[in-house]
């Protein structure tokens, strides 16, 4: 049994009014972000960073930031 249209379109529209208009693309970012950085980790998952390409990750988030 699967979902109807009309179930679906409350689930989207009780998640507007829980989250608004104007937090769900940041919400949705930030879940972005999270999944990314956990398929990131279990592919690396036995790889360890160096130091330098440490600081050098740093520095380039440092420049985005302060664009």
């Amino acid at each position: 049994m699967s979902p109807s249209i009309w179930q679906l379109l409350l689930v989207v529209i009780v998640i507007f009014v829980i989250f608004g208009a104007g937090k769900l693309p940041r919400v949705m970012g930030d879940l972005g972000k999270g999944v990314k950085n956990l398929k990131d980790g279990l592919k690396g998952e036995g790889e360890e960073d160096s130091p330098k390409e440490l600081k050098s990750e740093k520095a380039e988030e440092k420049k985005e930031e302060d664009k």
